[in-house]
C-alpha cells in the first residue's frame, strides 16, 4: 500500500499552500473581524479555479474529479490559512457543484454547473430548518406542485453560503406515501421572485463565512429544476452529505494542521526558567499527540477519498473521516491554546480563532454524536469487513 502523495498532488500541494500565504493569511484575521470574506481572496480564487475543483475541465472546472484526494489537499491547505474560506470552498464544491454533477441531468449542468465550476456564482446547500437539524426527514418547507412549476413556502437556517450564493439546492417536502414524508431537492435560483435572506448568524467560529436564513415565500421553481427525481430527496441528500463529510474532514484538517505548526513554532521559540518550552516534557506530550491524530485523520480522509474515486461504497469511510478529523482539530486548538498561555486567549494570536473554528466542525456537517450513530448503525447493519 503506498501512503504517497503523486507529483500531481504535490504540485496541487505546494501551489495551495504558496497561494494561502500570498493571499489568505495576511487578511483571514481581518476577515474573522468583519465577518465577510474578502472580495479580492474571492477574485484569486476565481483565477485558480477553486470553486471547480471537483469539476471536469469540459464543465469549466479544474478536472480534480478523478482526484479526491487531490480536491482534499486543496481544502485542507486553504482551511489551513483560513478555515473560513475552507468552509465556503468546500461547500460550494463537495455539496453543491459536486452533486449537480454527479446526479443532474446533461440540461441542468448546462444551466448551473458551469458558472458554479467557473466561481461567476456560488453555491449553497440548505437541508437544516429550526425543527429539522440532524433529524433531516423532519423538513417542512413546502413545495406544492402547480402545473409544471412547484410552489415553495417556508425557511431554512444555517445555510452556510447562503446570504452570498446564486445557486442553491432546497430539500422541500412535496408530500407523503404510506405515511411517510416525501422529499424533494430543487435547484433555485437566489434570483427568484419571493426568495430571500432573513437573519445573518453571528458564530462563534468560522466567522468570515456566511451563515443565514433563508426565506421562501411562493417562490415558483421549475419541475426540470428537481435534482434527482420527485421523492428522491431523503436519499439524495444522504448522497450528498456523504461527499460533504469528506471535504469537511479536510477543511478540519487545515485547522489541526495549523494549531500543530504554530504550537510548534511557539515552543521552539518561546523560553520559559532557561530554555525553550518545548524541552519539557509536559509541552512534548501535547505536540506528539497533535502529531498522531492529525496524520491519523489525515489517512482517514485519503482512505474515503480513495475509495469514492474508485467508485466503491465510501459513505461509512467518510463519516468515520469527519468524525476523527473534527475531533482531531479541537484537540489540537485545544492543546496549541494551552501551550501558547495566557497568549493564546488573545486576538492577536491565530490559535485563539483556531479554536473557534475547531468547534465548529464538530457541529455542522454532521455532529459528532450523528457520525457515531451513522458509523454505529452502519456496522450493526453491514457487519465488520
Amino acid at each position: 500500500m503506498d501512503f504517497s502523495l503523486n507529483e500531481k498532488q504535490k504540485m496541487l500541494k505546494k501551489i495551495t499552500r504558496e497561494f494561502a500565504e500570498e493571499y489568505i493569511v495576511p487578511v483571514a484575521q481581518e476577515s474573522d473581524k468583519k465577518q465577510e470574506l474578502d472580495k479580492i481572496v474571492f477574485q484569486k480564487m476565481k483565477e485558480m479555479n477553486y470553486f471547480g475543483i471537483c469539476i471536469p475541465e469540459e464543465y469549466g472546472g479544474a478536472g480534480l474529479h478523478d482526484d479526491t484526494i487531490g480536491f482534499s489537499i486543496i481544502i485542507e491547505e486553504i482551511a489551513r490559512a483560513d478555515a473560513a474560506w475552507g468552509l465556503t470552498i468546500a461547500t460550494h464544491n463537495g455539496l453543491v457543484a459536486n452533486s449537480i454533477y454527479r446526479f443532474g441531468t446533461e440540461n441542468q449542468k448546462q444551466k448551473f454547473l458551469i458558472d458554479l465550476a467557473k466561481g461567476d456564482k456560488l453555491g449553497a446547500f440548505c437541508l437544516t430548518e429550526a425543527n429539522a437539524g440532524s433529524d433531516a426527514g423532519g423538513v417542512q418547507l413546502k413545495a406544492e406542485k402547480d402545473g409544471n412549476d412547484f410552489i415553495l413556502n417556508g425557511a431554512k437556517i444555517f445555510a452556510t453560503n447562503g446570504g452570498i450564493a446564486n445557486t442553491l439546492l432546497i430539500v422541500a417536502k412535496t408530500g407523503e406515501k404510506d405515511g411517510r414524508t416525501q422529499l424533494t431537492v430543487f435547484i433555485v435560483d437566489a434570483d427568484s421572485p419571493g426568495f430571500s435572506v432573513g437573519v445573518k448568524e453571528d458564530k462563534l467560529g468560522v466567522r468570515a463565512s456566511n451563515t443565514c436564513e433563508i426565506v421562501f415565500q411562493d417562490v415558483r421553481v421549475p419541475q426540470e429544476n428537481i435534482l434527482g427525481g420527485l421523492g428522491e430527496g431523503f436519499k439524495m441528500a444522504m448522497k450528498f452529505l456523504e461527499f460533504g463529510r469528506l471535504s469537511i474532514a479536510a477543511q478540519c484538517l487545515g485547522i489541526g494542521q495549523a494549531s500543530l505548526e504554530a504550537s510548534v513554532k511557539y515552543a521552539n521559540e518561546r523560553v520559559q526558567f532557561g530554555k525553550p518550552i518545548g524541552r519539557f516534557q509536559g509541552i512534548q506530550w501535547k505536540i506528539a499527540d497533535m502529531a498522531t491524530d492529525v496524520e491519523a485523520a489525515r489517512y482517514f480522509t485519503f482512505k474515503a477519498a480513495y475509495l469514492y474515486d474508485n467508485g466503491m461504497e465510501f459513505g461509512l469511510a467518510s463519516s468515520k473521516a469527519k468524525l476523527v478529523a473534527s475531533e482531531a482539530a479541537m484537540k489540537a486548538a485545544h492543546s496549541a491554546v494551552q501551550i501558547h498561555g495566557g497568549y493564546g486567549v488573545m486576538k492577536d494570536y491565530k490559535v485563539e480563532r483556531y479554536f473557534r473554528d475547531a468547534k465548529m466542525g464538530e457541529i455542522y456537517e454532521g455532529t459528532s454524536e450523528v457520525q457515531r450513530m451513522v458509523i454505529a448503525t452502519t456496522i450493526l447493519r453491514k457487519g465488520i469487513n
